[in-house]
């Protein structure tokens, strides 16, 4: 399910019809869950117009003197806040279509939250990496184009992955691309002029910046999102349905959690970290709550230890979602948490908590200590079941006396009840839940089952008689846990691999454009040794060899030979190669890399994207300071292509270092901070 076919990708494709697509997608699907999608896409657009109408309206109102305009203007931003709400209200009801990802099988249990992916724009990475493969890299950008039409593939298929491990192995392996990508393209001291624009997955509203950061983010979101839809597909009937809802219900709680830790300023509501930490939440509690289902799946017999399990499991699931509630209704997470959700988490709580009492009460009425029974197991389990027992009763007189038992039981019935009351009371509060059928109809049942074995005990003075049941105690034989994403089991191949090493040749570290290098092995010797592998360097260098002579300075990395590659190739190989050559010409291209504390040269240019390639030139003066080492090592020529930075300021703007023609700098004695300084990137981090 993508917006586009991939004719050409390194991944592996699958074959579908007469079509071929990308391995995790499907582009021809036209499930219920792209449909919706498709919808929540163009709610986004229709959100966007709407907002920026209204700031049209109120930069209006504040521009406006004339009174009748300034009426006129309020009366059109009441239209537009009230369309704007409807839109919202609309995208939310998207947000609570959970029947749409849940599994096909008709099962009567309630319905999970799954989380809608996050909606993109195309992004057209061709421009702004062939430009900086040129300038930086000093290399043909054209050779690259099948690598950066690979890379928008990938982006383009990821936008509706499949719902299965494939689908999250294709976003893990774009996710774990773009680390490539960051490190050979972008750094940290140059916008690259490429805007990612990302939709709020609960609000609708877009956010867009130039930082690689946000589409990573976006990445990891949409990673825990595809996980919940995962969740709620299993079929929950069986053993290994659940437990495949109990993992991928953990794993998309650990893929948010692990968001909220590496982005800690993320400027979409869904990404905050107040948001992501209630997420995370909701996605535990669910993943508990499937738990208490597999204890359940059996089906439960009346037996009296396995009924204090499985109330303290269902008090475990009501606690949860209890907390969950909570923290859905503190601020700012409340603002922005769709009200249905905030519901189903109070009905579930509700709910779960009736059920704990329900059980509770199930193993007081029908059972009764025997002899020869586990006099003593039982003693113990009643008394772990609450934090302290009602007033004047305790556990083993209560399993002995038959009154007592069916006294406290009818108190458990009747905590139960309100609970089962409570739930539905808030699931018909809220429009969304009471369009959700199958969670009707689950309420309805179990409440009934309590309302029948109360009045089947039920007597005139019970009102008199009864008590307050205490509350359960929560317990679980398995804690659910944040299961952190497992990237390194994802491998994927750096799309610009042949650029070198990514140790060397990467956006941080600059270096002189290739030099060709022309020399002769004079009797069998090189005049110099190397080092390293890929690239190599050249180490020891005879100052009088034909290749010093030549250009060649000790340090350099050999990049080619005979115009063959050699970024990639180790020590012996490119021995091999130079020895090969006997007494003949040898041709070989090196580059040097530069210090990267340098500060600005004396003449320097700027480029802005979008613009001509044309370069303004920029003349500093630098002056002189006595304290100043002289032993400090000055390159004589300069490349074009090496990219100057500032020594004291990380966050200045980029810039391409013009050659000096042939002229030694002079000594560089007094620091003059660089006018490019005051273009900072801090609006690019979040």
């Amino acid at each position: 399910m993508t917006d586009a076919l991939l004719p050409a990708a390194p991944q592996p494709l699958e074959k579908e019809g007469h079509c071929y697509f990308r391995k995790g997608c499907n582009p021809l699907a036209q499930t219920g869950r792209s449909k919706l999608q498709n919808q929540r896409a163009a709610l986004n657009q229709k959100i966007l117009k709407a907002m920026r109408m209204r700031t049209g309206a109120e930069n209006l109102l504040k521009a406006a003197t004339n009174q009748k305009v300034r009426e006129q203007v309020r009366l059109e931003l009441s239209f537009l806040n009230s369309d704007l709400q409807m839109l919202k209200e609309e995208l939310e009801g998207l947000n609570i279509s959970v029947g749409v990802y849940q599994n096909t099988e008709e099962a009567f249990t309630i319905p999970l939250i799954p989380l809608g992916l996050k909606e993109t724009k195309d992004v057209d990475f061709s421009v702004a990496l062939k430009d900086f493969i040129l300038e930086h890299y000093s290399e043909d950008s054209y050779l690259y184009e099948n690598e950066i039409a690979d890379l928008m593939d990938l982006r383009q298929a990821c936008r509706t992955p499949s719902r299965n491990e494939a689908g999250v192995e294709l976003l893990m392996s774009y996710f774990l691309q773009l680390g490539f990508v960051e490190s050979r393209f972008f750094p940290p001291t140059r916008q690259m002029g490429i805007l990612f624009t990302w939709y709020d997955s609960l609000t609708g509203v877009p956010v867009s910046q130039q930082n690689l950061l946000l589409e990573k983010a976006s990445i990891l979101f949409n990673i825990g999102a595809l996980y919940t839809q995962i969740g709620t597909r299993c079929n929950r009937q069986t053993e290994a349905g659940l437990e495949s809802t109990v993992d991928a219900f953990q794993r998309a709680a650990g893929v948010l959690n692990y968001l909220k830790e590496t982005f800690t300023h993320t400027p979409s509501y869904d990404m905050s970290p107040a948001m992501l930490s209630v997420l995370v939440k909701m996605m535990l509690a669910q993943a508990q709550e499937s738990t208490l289902e597999k204890v359940c799946l059996p089906g439960l017999r009346n037996e009296f230890f396995l009924l204090v399990k499985v109330a303290q499991e269902a008090a475990k699931v009501g606690e949860v979602y209890r907390q969950l509630h909570a923290a859905m209704n503190q601020e700012p997470v409340k603002e922005n948490i769709p009200y249905s959700w905030a519901s189903l988490a109070c009905v579930k709580a509700h709910h779960y908590e009736a059920l704990a009492h329900y059980f509770t009460a199930t193993l007081l009425i029908d059972h009764q200590l025997k002899p020869g029974e586990d006099e003593d197991h039982q003693e113990k389990c009643l008394s772990q079941l609450y934090s302290h027992m009602p007033e004047g009763l305790t556990p083993l007189g209560t399993l002995k006396n038959v009154d007592q038992r069916q006294l406290l039981g009818k108190s458990h019935l009747c905590r139960a009840v309100t609970h089962h009351e409570e739930s539905m009371r808030e699931a018909s509060l809220c429009k969304k839940l009471r369009n959700i059928e199958v969670l009707q109809e689950v309420l309805s049942a179990a409440r009934q089952r309590s309302q029948l074995k109360y009045s089947q005990l039920r007597e005139d003075d019970d009102l008199l008689n009864l008590t307050d049941a205490p509350d359960i105690v929560s317990k679980t034989e398995r804690e659910v846990e944040i299961i952190l994403p497992q990237f390194s089991k994802v491998t994927v191949t750096d799309f610009f691999q042949k650029l070198g090493p990514l140790s060397v040749f990467s956006a941080n570290k600059r270096w002189t454009a290739p030099r060709s290098i022309h020399f002769t092995a004079e009797e069998g010797d090189l005049g110099f040794t190397l080092r390293g592998n890929s690239p190599v360097q050249v180490h020891f260098l005879d100052p009088y060899c034909s290749a010093a002579e030549a250009g060649t300075k000790e340090g350099d990395y050999i990049v080619s030979i005979q115009d063959v590659d050699c970024k990639w190739l180790t020590l012996s190989e490119v021995m091999k190669m130079l020895k090969s050559f006997g007494q003949n010409d040898i041709e070989m291209k090196v580059v040097s890399l530069l210090d990267a504390t340098l500060s600005m040269h004396s003449k320097c240019a700027t480029y802005s994207v979008g613009m001509q390639k044309t370069y303004s030139m920029v003349c500093l003066g630098v002056g002189v300071d006595d304290k100043t080492d002289n032993t400090k090592k000055v390159s004589k020529k300069l490349s074009f292509l090496s990219w100057g930075t500032n020594k004291n300021r990380q966050k200045s703007a980029s810039t391409l270092c013009l050659p000096s023609v042939g002229v030694a700098m002079p000594p560089v004695k007094k620091k003059l901070s660089s006018p490019f300084s005051l273009l900072n990137t801090d609006s690019s981090l979040y």
